[in-house]
């Protein structure tokens, strides 16, 4: 409790001071020693050569079921392991059954909380790692769809991992999954919500089931690499947030708050380009969506669909990486005010 009341009076204490104050000078002392130690360990260097893996021909495109899909999932099972997320059971990897014979698997580890208050509560951090293959001798490779929210997904355990192993706690157990099969009618985020409904995803400390009940936030990052579709001003540097609405009213100011405490001065909005059918649409296109049916508050972070996805030339090369490195520091400091 004194934790969660310590948390919530630097969040009060932070967002007043940059409404009075609004200084450069305020925003860059905002960033604390542990923050900005988490901050170092994202490079544009680390996020190219991990999107660069995940487009090789090695993993042919990623499809779902496939080889190269599985060689993907290898490498995420690793790079859990080194960022020291706990194995949710005997292993990281997670089936998806994606019929006729064929199986793909969700990569999934946990981040414990705080022992005092995080018991019962999660929030789960997901973004989809598969693409669509190699089609017609046409590799695929998905940079922006979704390598991109793959690496996200990456920096932001490795960051709140390293702020755990500073001594910061936080209040919630944070699950972190690469989701399989997006691209299947989301069959991998559905075959976790069929495990939380069954019981069989069980907390790695306690060993008890993770229960619908006990998930109070669900947060996806699907194509967060490009700059080619802007938003009103024409900035390059912009994110998308979609589902702010579903949050509690208090939490609903938080990321303009993070994006002035924390100087990242983004361009961002909570619509689809203004759009409500596309809002809409859009929030109920990738993993989120059965979180989303299930009555769990979600939010899908996005730079958009671009004249690249799902084509032969969505490379590493159209990645803009110091804006996917900007966009993954906003998304990591929100998500810390918010566990």
């Amino acid at each position: 409790m004194k934790i969660y009341l310590r948390a919530l009076i630097l969040t009060m204490i932070a967002t007043a001071a940059w409404l009075s104050a609004g200084s450069d000078a305020y925003a860059q002392n905002s960033v604390t020693p542990e923050h900005r130690a988490a901050r170092r360990l994202i490079t544009k260097d680390g996020l190219y050569k991990q999107i660069s893996y995940l487009c090789d021909p090695l993993c042919c495109g990623r499809g779902a079921g496939e080889k190269g899909g599985g060689i993907a999932g290898l490498w995420l099972k690793r790079e859990f392991e080194r960022i020291g997320l706990m194995k949710m059971g005997d292993s990281y990897a997670l089936p998806v059954d994606l019929g006729n014979g064929r199986f793909g698997r969700n990569i999934a580890g946990m981040l414990p909380g705080s022992a005092d208050i995080a018991k019962d509560r999660y929030v789960v951090i997901g973004a989809h790692y598969d693409h669509i293959g190699t089609l017609d001798g046409r590799l695929y490779p998905g940079a922006d769809a979704n390598a991109s929210g793959t690496a996200a997904l990456l920096s932001i355990a490795e960051m709140l991992s390293a702020c755990r192993n500073l001594g910061i706690s936080h209040g919630s157990n944070v699950i972190f999954v690469a989701f399989d099969a997006k691209e299947h009618s989301m069959a991998g985020s559905k075959a976790l919500w069929e495990m939380i409904r069954n019981g069989t995803l069980k907390d790695p400390v306690s060993g008890k089931a993770i229960t619908k009940g006990k998930i109070s936030m669900m947060v996806n990052i699907d194509q967060i690499g490009c700059t080619s579709s802007p938003l009103k001003s024409g900035r390059s540097d912009y994110i998308i947030m979609l589902g702010n609405e579903s949050l509690k009213p208090s939490q609903r100011g938080m990321l303009n708050a993070c994006n002035k405490t924390f100087a990242i001065d983004m361009e961002y909005d909570y619509t689809y380009y203004g759009s409500k059918n596309f809002t809409q649409m859009f929030y109920r296109l990738s993993d989120q969506r059965v979180f989303i049916d299930n009555g769990i508050p979600s939010v899908l972070f996005t730079s958009g669909i671009t004249m690249n996805t799902n084509k032969t030339y969505d490379t590493p090369e159209t990645i803009d990486l110091e804006i996917l490195r900007k966009r993954i520091f906003l998304i990591y400091h929100w998500v810390y005010k918010m566990l």
